[in-house]
């Protein structure tokens, strides 16, 4: 298969199955569309890595890969549906019967934001959160590309008085705020909120916790 020597690996497969679906690991029995397999490219890449276990069902069942195509549809999200073009590791293990898992390996970007084409034809940024993948929140995905423009440009760092403030604010709270709580804290517009987490972002200085879908917070760095 695709020049995959399968090693035996029923134990390991095993393992990883037991761990169930989280941040670094998808569960793939049948793989047919790569829109949609780019999408959990995307968000494994953008997250810092992950593999998806191709011929495993939802409920952990080893099922095993039906044919070859699954791999090519994978390799085909990857080159054509994500930007930038991703590379993916496969790795073949037996798992006795003569049934095989393919371990699909992506590894964490080195230039975010990830982007990849839904199947509405939009690009979209995506992200993994706990076993799903959601579209990135807009200020993530500035926060990752203006790190990019500025990446190796030689600057001082300073922080503004209203930028002190938010940290200040951020350290005397027990748990994330919100881009609200920011503005209404510091009395500053929405806007200005934003530009700040964006900056403070860039920088590592401040992070994105996501409590649901779509739904985020803000805190320290740790």
């Amino acid at each position: 298969m695709k020049d995959l020597t399968a090693q035996k690996g029923r134990y390991y497969i095993e393992d990883l199955v037991a761990q169930g679906e989280h941040e670094q690991q998808d569960f793939k029995f049948m793989i047919s569309d790569a829109r949609k397999i780019a999408r959990s490219i995307s968000a494994f890449a953008n997250r810092g890595g992950g593999r998806l276990l191709i011929g495993v069902k939802d409920n952990g069942t080893l099922a095993g890969v039906r044919n070859e195509e699954d791999i090519y549809v994978v390799e085909q999200a990857a080159a054509s549906y994500c930007r930038p073009a991703q590379h993916v590791e496969f790795t073949a293990f037996n798992v006795g019967g003569g049934t095989l898992i393919i371990r699909a390996a992506i590894a964490a970007a080195t230039s975010r934001p990830v982007f990849a084409m839904d199947t509405d034809r939009r690009w979209k940024v995506y992200y993994r959160v706990a076993d799903e993948n959601i579209v990135a929140h807009p200020l993530m995905v500035k926060a990752w590309q203006l790190r990019e423009a500025e990446a190796g440009e030689a600057s001082l760092f300073s922080l503004s008085s209203v930028e002190s403030r938010l940290l200040g604010y951020l350290d005397a709270c027990e748990s994330p705020v919100t881009p609200r709580d920011i503005a209404l804290t510091l009395h500053i517009t929405g806007e200005s909120a934003d530009e700040l987490i964006v900056r403070l972002a860039s920088m590592g200085i401040i992070e994105f916790v996501y409590s649901g879908k779509s739904e985020f917070r803000i805190r320290r760095t740790h």
